[in-house]
Formats: C-alpha cells, sequence, structure tokens
C-alpha cells in the first residue's frame, strides 16, 4: 500500500460510493492538504549544497572515482580491479576465485547454490548513519565486489547527500539483476533489511532479496566462535585470515564523519571510511573461501584448524550424514590438540551409542576415562553401559563412587547428579 493510499484511508476514502453527497467540511479540507503534500514530495526539487569549507579536500582528490549519471539522478562511484597476485592476508586474490559452491550450499542450506558459478556472487556491505535501523538510517556508502575472470572487482556508490540515494539505489538494483545470488557477513539481519526498506521508500524495484543469500556471520559463528573473543568479521580478518588492518576508522566513528563531511565537503574526512568498507567486501571473498575450503578438505585434514574441523563434524551430523561425521571424528581422535581429541571421541561416541554399537562406544568411554578419572561425561556413559547394557550394577557403582570419593572438582548439578545415581545403584546392589 503506497503512502498516499494510506494517508487516504486514515481520512476514509475509499473506492466504495459515499453513502451520502454531502463530504463533511473538515474531510474535504484534510483530503486537499493531503494532495498537496504528496504532489509536493513527488516534485524533485534541486536541494541546496551547503559551500565547500576553506582547505576542504574534493571528494575525487582523494577517492578515486567519479560522478556517475541515471535517469534517476548522480551519485559518486568508486571502482578498481585487484590483479590474481594482489595479497590479502594469507591469500592472494587469484586464490579466492574458486571456492566450491557445493560446499556453500551446504554451509548454508540452499541447494539452489549447488552449480552455481562464483563469477555470478555479488559480495554486499553497507556503511550507515547508524545501526538502530528503521527508516531514519540511511546507506550512505554501498561497497560491492565480484569475481571477473582473474581479478576482483570492488565498486562502491556513495550518496553524496540523501537526495543522491534513489540514483544510487537504481543503480544497485539494475547491477544486482544480473547476478546469481549475494553475499553478505550479517547481511540477513542488517543490510537487506535496511535496503528493502530504502528500496520501498525510494520507489525502486528490490532485486536482492529475490537473490540466495550466503549470509558468511553465521556458518562463521558455528565453525570459529570456540577459538574467537567475538564474531566480528575484523577479528576473523585478524585471527584466522591474516589480515592486518592498520589505523583503521572503528565502526561507532563511520556515522559521524558522514555527517562531518555533509557539513565540510572535505574527502580527507572519508578516505579512511571508503577503504574501511573496501576491505570488508574483500574480506568477504576470502571468508567465503576459507569455509567452503573447510567443508571440501576436512576429511583429509589437510586444511584448516582442528577446532574447525570438530565443529564442522557436528554440523554435517546435524545434516543427516552420519556415516561423514563419523570418518572425520575419527581422523580427529588422533589430532595433536588434546581438548580437540577429546572432543571427538564422545561425540563418536554418541554416535556408536545412537546406532547401538555399544563395544566401539564402551571402548572410547574407557580411553576418555583412563586419560582423565575426573571425566563427567565418560563416567555417566559407563556407569549406563554397565547397568543397563552388559547388566553389571556392581562394576557402575565403583566408577561413580570413585568419581565421589574426589567431588571437589565437580559443580553443584554434577554432584547431585551423581548422588542420586550413586544411591540408586546402591539400592540395586543390596537388592541383589
Amino acid at each position: 500500500m503506497s503512502l498516499k493510499d494510506r494517508l487516504s484511508r486514515l481520512v476514509n476514502e475509499t473506492d466504495k460510493p459515499s453513502k451520502t453527497d454531502a463530504e463533511p467540511a473538515g474531510i474535504s479540507e484534510l483530503r486537499k492538504k493531503i494532495d498537496n503534500v504528496m504532489n509536493r514530495r513527488e516534485r524533485i526539487v534541486p536541494p541546496r549544497v551547503p559551500g565547500v569549507r576553506r582547505g576542504a579536500a574534493p571528494l575525487d582528490a582523494v577517492i578515486t572515482g567519479e560522478e556517475a549519471r541515471t535517469p534517476s539522478g548522480n551519485f559518486f562511484m568508486s571502482r578498481c580491479a585487484l590483479s590474481a597476485n594482489d595479497a590479502h592476508g594469507h591469500c592472494r586474490i587469484g586464490e579466492l576465485a574458486c571456492p566450491s559452491m557445493a560446499a556453500a550450499a551446504f554451509l548454508t542450506g540452499h541447494q539452489s547454490l549447488n552449480g552455481l558459478s562464483i563469477t555470478g556472487g555479488l559480495f554486499l556491505d553497507t556503511e550507515t548513519t547508524g545501526l538502530a535501523g528503521g527508516t531514519g538510517t540511511f546507506p550512505f556508502l554501498i561497497g560491492l565486489g565480484w569475481f571477473e575472470t582473474d581479478s576482483f572487482v570492488t565498486c562502491q556508490l556513495f550518496a553524496r547527500d540523501f537526495s543522491e540515494e534513489r540514483a544510487m539505489l537504481t543503480y544497485l538494483s539494475e547491477l544486482a539483476s544480473g547476478k546469481d545470488f549475494l553475499v553478505t557477513f550479517n547481511g540477513k539481519t542488517f543490510d537487506l533489511n535496511l535496503l528493502a526498506t530504502r528500496f520501498i521508500l525510494n520507489r525502486c524495484r528490490d532485486t536482492l532479496s529475490t537473490l540466495p543469500h550466503i549470509d558468511l556471520l553465521h556458518p562463521s559463528r558455528r565453525m570459529l566462535a570456540h577459538r574467537l573473543e567475538n564474531a566480528r568479521l575484523s577479528t576473523i580478518e585478524a585471527e584466522v585470515l591474516g589480515v592486518r588492518r592498520d589505523g583503521d576508522v572503528p565502526g561507532f566513528e563511520i556515522p559521524q564523519r558522514y555527517f562531518d563531511w555533509l557539513h565540510h565537503r572535505d574527502g580527507r574526512l572519508l578516505e579512511d571510511v571508503f577503504l574501511h568498507n573496501k576491505l570488508d567486501v574483500i574480506s568477504m571473498a576470502s571468508l567465503l573461501k576459507y569455509l567452503a575450503d573447510l567443508v571440501e578438505g576436512s576429511e583429509a585434514m589437510t586444511h584448516g584448524h582442528h577446532g574447525d574441523l570438530l565443529k564442522l563434524a557436528a554440523l554435517i551430523h546435524e545434516r543427516g550424514d552420519s556415516e561423514r561425521a563419523g570418518r572425520l571424528l575419527e581422523a580427529l581422535v588422533l589430532s595433536h590438540r588434546p581438548e580437540v581429541a577429546t572432543g571427538a571421541r564422545r561425540f563418536l561416541s554418541l554416535i556408536h551409542k545412537k546406532a547401538h554399537r555399544w563395544e566401539e562406544a564402551a571402548k572410547l568411554w574407557q580411553h576418555l576415562l583412563a586419560s582423565n578419572s575426573r571425566d563427567v561425561f565418560a563416567v555417566e556413559e559407563l556407569a549406563k553401559f554397565y547397568e543397563h547394557h552388559t547388566r553389571e550394577p556392581e562394576k557402575a557403582l565403583e566408577i561413580v563412587q570413585n568419581l565421589l570419593s574426589d567431588a571437589k572438582h565437580l559443580n553443584n548439578a554434577e554432584r547431585i547428579a551423581l548422588e542420586h545415581r550413586f544411591q540408586r545403584l546402591a539400592h540395586k546392589v543390596a537388592a541383589g
């Protein structure tokens, strides 16, 4: 429903015939006012551009770019291409151009991605006047990226003032209509919802919402959060991708930079903002390649942090492939990282248990207990195994008692559960 339709509804104006020919004077006057407002809104009035401050640097003297002209108006665009040999963190651009789209489909659960080419992908990141969302949040800079043959193109669309938004969004809509899928980082929650609102307000066609979408935040949290302080893209860059940003502008400072630009028209205020946005777009391509390689090389364990592979095994199992998850876990049992090997044994034992492969599961529990006599998980699973499967409650009682004899390391919930199990087993053994 258009804004005009909504305003009309407020004054009970509908397509149905009026019950009377007479119209209250107040409603008639209000309708005229609404029509005047809408007519003024639909006229394009050139905005008053503030004068450039003395000593300010023109935007195109600081940022490589030019004015882009469209039927909907003009805006500023900066475009460049990184060659295959350009480095980004641990990788070169040419190495990023071949992620497995089958792996991307697996990570996201969108099988429509399977069989697509990376050259059909559009990487997108926005810089806005705030993070609250809603109609008051303005996306003044839209960073885009895509692969072309052996290069990666970045294209940044910049609204020099609020009046250039419609032209910028029109260009974005046309560009996105030629792409096969979209890649963002937290775009599902923020960027796409914001842009959908702006498309509506500017009466532009939203071609982004129909594209299959890879939001890298979610698989990143799933695979990488276990070894990171947080799941921000900048943290992932530093800890996983090997990207170091020197003097990067903090994200919270970016909205004020834009407001200062509107007041002073000094391109130097935006130099760091453009670079920040550009690096975000390139890092998304690097992160997609890392995650896809993690999936593709998992069984050979030739790629990635072993802890990441343990998280991947959980995702594989969740997607219903217990056999593949089991193979990966069997390899991770031999990991040089003790916490990974322990986690793999626990997970693998539960897969065996569910499949009623009791002897294989019991061997893993016994190995866990031999490695750590205080392993509550191993004690509980072995106690259940001895009590219900081998019918040896005495053995179950013994291992529970051994753990309770040194209960200082147990938390309150563990201690209560084990004491309850001990009392029940003791009663069963005494009853014969």
